[in-house]
């Protein structure tokens, strides 16, 4: 069973992006900040985050992404950002963290699947 954290602080994103990959062989977790994301990532080692930026409280997407991908025990964890913020800068940024992929909303959920699939295999 694959897992995937999905963090987001807006409920309506983690439902419709759960939706979206959840199947009879996955399984998703919702983090709605940076620090509930990294103790859950710590906890439960997904296969996949799917990582928000623009958070509330004191460690955004970009941050948790760095502890993420920068701790032995939840570094292959493969993270990708699901942002608004879609400027060069912007992605720049998300890899400079650490990110695998970067995706910006408003998403296509057929995109969001296949990128999903192709790195969950």
């Amino acid at each position: 069973m694959k897992k995937i954290l999905v963090v987001d602080d807006l409920q309506e994103v983690r439902d419709l992006v759960e939706k979206t990959l959840r199947t009879n062989d996955r399984v998703v977790l919702k983090a709605e900040h940076g620090a509930m994301a990294v103790d859950i990532a710590k906890a439960e080692k997904p296969d996949l985050v799917m990582m928000d930026i623009m958070m509330p409280g004191e460690i955004d997407g970009l941050e948790a992404t760095r502890i993420i991908k920068s701790d032995p025990e939840t570094k292959d964890c493969i993270v990708i950002i699901l942002t608004a913020k879609g400027q060069d800068i912007d992605r720049d940024a998300g890899f400079a963290a650490g990110a695998d992929g970067y995706f910006i909303k408003p998403f296509s959920p057929l995109e969001l699947m296949r990128k999903v699939d192709e790195v969950l295999g």
